[in-house]
């Protein structure tokens, strides 16, 4: 079992997941046998991850250690905050600690995977306090674009660590919400804070994020000049901008209809915890929408980022079984893209475009706001809490880097800061700092519903390649006893070159295959598949490579028959020589 190399008074903080990246949030606090994790997200992948549906981390050391593992707490339901947990769950059970919100999406998820049932599930507010027997845990009301947000506050024997969460200082949050509890925090500046670890995703912004409250009042306005059916499209759990949206419509009598089950739920979720106000009589069927005055039509759905699956997405491809882009259809985007989904958001407003739709999206028409705290929120935060030591997290390294010289601008000296990546073990006492260890944190891509489902980087480049390069088989039946080529070679080509228009080349592959072959019979006096396909591959190679200065993936295909066996095929194959170009041909047409 690995262990931390820190010593027996240290307390350790290491994240999995979370620092020079925004998304797979994972933090840990450990004080010799006892672990506290906070939050368990996943990352989405970018383009070049080819079918990667999730990255999560390498959570290898918490599962040899998780005898050690107290508590898992959340600060918020967002997926890099908890999508994650069906992975880890399957690994290690070990109790969950959430705000009510959260809870009611974890729960969601759990019994997606078949793994309710066993899971120790516990709902927190923040006036709860978590006692354990060397470490204990607190919380604090923060805001952020979901509802129930918490910053965690670690107790340990050397000091608290303070993890901030997603937050941004909202003032005026809307329907009443609660506002961030200032008090507290000052509080927990005014007793110590041995180390903070706070939110850095706008770090870059020299500006204090503005008030879902300032999005609520353009919403209502562009809502009003509107004439058609509405649709609207955000992040599911953004439940603020849902009640935004939703009391808007109601206040001009539109129905509203909803669809993608991840905004069901999120709808159903708030209503049920009374974060939304929809009467029942306002939610109609989605069957039935074309009953009512197109004026008199909201429709809420999922798709703001171009998931291609989205709703949203359907409705612009004309495959949606429901909707379909009507005259004076207006598509409100009511968010802005994450990294990675720029060009596919684009290319989804342009479709809606063409398809007739007004597309209202973006900081100009006021209808987006962060969720993230700017850098007067960053400062802010910081001057409550008053922390010995500082270490920027949930950001790429630049943002990390700016936030450490806004820690150094609210009293931190710079040398008390610590821009971490993952893995790294920061040991801490009430009187020193240092980076002591690193555990194995890396990507682990997901490709289907489990941990077991993962794929690894040698499948990822191999992806890449075929995506890129294409793909060229070479198919061949030999007599290994009788040293003789049965049937065959036959090349074909996928993503490579086409073969109608490339006949010489196929052709002069189809003998380099032949002799590869012929060649591997006369040198050789033990042969097996393994060493003529490795022949084929390396011959094939170098001519595709010298004729086209490409390197597709190569996939040999030899069937090998014993001597006793037959192989049936039609007769203009019975030759043991590359086909002629009018076979080639010919094969190509079937």
């Amino acid at each position: 079992m690995r262990k931390l190399k820190v010593n027996n008074n240290e307390v350790a903080f290491y994240a999995m997941g979370g620092l020079g990246e925004i998304g797979k949030n994972m933090y840990c606090v450990q004080f010799q046998d006892e672990i506290i994790v906070i939050d368990c997200g996943v990352l989405f992948p970018e383009d070049e991850l080819l079918g990667v549906d999730y990255v999560i981390q390498d959570y290898s050391y918490l599962v040899e250690n998780q005898e050690k593992i107290k508590a898992i707490v959340i600060t918020h339901g967002h997926e890099d905050h908890i999508g994650g947990l069906p992975f880890f769950l399957q690994q290690v059970n070990a109790p969950i600690y959430s705000g009510p919100f959260a809870l009611s999406l974890i729960k969601g998820k759990l019994e997606e995977k078949h793994l309710l049932r066993n899971a120790d599930l516990h709902e927190v507010n923040e006036d709860t306090v978590l006692k354990f027997k060397k470490l204990s845990v607190s919380f604090f009301r923060t805001t952020h674009s979901i509802p129930d947000t918490l910053g965690i506050a670690v107790h340990t024997p050397q000091g608290t660590i303070i993890q901030t969460g997603d937050f941004k200082f909202d003032l005026t949050p809307v329907g009443g919400l609660p506002a961030p509890n200032l008090q507290k925090m000052a509080k927990l500046g005014d007793d110590g804070v041995l180390l903070l670890t706070s939110d850095s995703t706008n770090a870059e912004r020299p500006e204090f994020t503005k008030s879902e409250q300032w999005v609520d009042t353009h919403i209502r306005r562009i809502f009003e000049k509107i004439k058609g059916r509405i649709i609207f499209a955000s992040f599911a759990s953004n439940v603020y901008r849902l009640r935004e949206a939703s009391d808007a419509a109601i206040k001009q009598g539109r129905k509203i209809a909803v669809f993608g089950r991840s905004m069901e739920n999120a709808i159903g979720a708030g209503q049920e915890l009374g974060y939304l106000n929809i009467p029942e009589d306002y939610l109609i069927d989605p069957n039935d929408i074309n009953s009512y005055p197109p004026e008199k039509v909201l429709i809420m759905c999922t798709g703001s980022q171009g998931e291609p699956m989205a709703a949203l997405s359907r409705i612009a491809n004309g495959t949606h079984r429901q909707i379909t882009i009507q005259p004076g259809d207006t598509v409100v985007f009511s968010s802005n893209p994450i990294p990675g989904n720029t060009v596919s958001v684009n290319q989804l407003i342009n479709k809606l475009d063409e398809a007739g739709a007004t597309v209202i999206h973006g900081y100009v028409n006021n209808i987006h706001t962060s969720g993230h705290g700017g850098q007067i929120d960053e400062e802010f935060m910081l001057r409550l809490m008053k922390p010995k030591y500082f270490a920027p997290v949930h950001g790429e390294y630049r943002m990390q880097k700016i936030h450490t010289k806004l820690a150094e601008m609210t009293g931190v000296p710079l040398e008390n800061s610590f821009i971490l990546a993952n893995g790294d073990v920061l040991a801490l006492t009430k009187d020193s700092a240092r980076v002591a260890d690193h555990v194995e944190a890396g990507d682990v891509y997901i490709d289907g519903r489990d941990v077991g489902d993962s794929v690894g980087n040698p499948e990822i480049r191999e992806r890449r390649l075929l995506s890129e390069e294409g793909v060229v088989t070479a198919i061949a039946v030999i007599d290994l006893k009788n040293h003789q080529i049965v049937a065959g070679p036959d090349i074909v080509s996928r993503g490579f070159v086409y073969m109608h228009e490339s006949q010489d080349l196929i052709k002069a592959a189809n003998h380099e295959v032949f002799w590869a072959i012929l060649n591997t019979f006369k040198n050789r006096k033990k042969i097996d598949e393994r060493i003529l396909n490795r022949t084929i591959v390396s011959r094939l190679q170098k001519l595709l490579y010298a004729q086209t200065g490409r390197r597709p993936v190569i996939i040999p295909m030899v069937t090998i028959l014993n001597g006793d066996q037959k192989h049936e095929e039609p007769k203009k194959n019975k030759q043991s020589k590359p086909k002629t170009d009018k076979n080639v041909e010919k094969e190509d047409v079937k």
